[in-house]
């Protein structure tokens, strides 16, 4: 499936950003989603792959699809 089609509301390519300010932005921008609404995040950080799903499980969103540099997570529904 090719990821842009993949629905969501809101998207951010944070390209070459490094993980810990990538994540502390992305905080902010799911923060300004409804719960349940999806986010895209590309990101060409290497350390991505291993990020993202851990700091997803950390904050209890979901991480609905990674497929690197794209990544689709479900804003927590509190």
């Amino acid at each position: 499936m090719d990821v842009d089609l993949i629905p969501h509301h809101d998207a951010w390519d944070a390209g070459d950003l490094a993980c810990g300010p990538m994540l502390l932005a992305l905080k902010g921008r799911l923060e300004r989603l409804a719960l349940g609404q999806v986010f895209q995040l590309v990101t060409r950080d290497e350390g991505a792959p291993v990020d993202v799903p851990a700091w997803c499980r950390l904050t209890g969103h979901r991480l609905l699809r990674a497929a690197h540099p794209y990544y689709h997570l479900e804003r927590r529904k509190d």
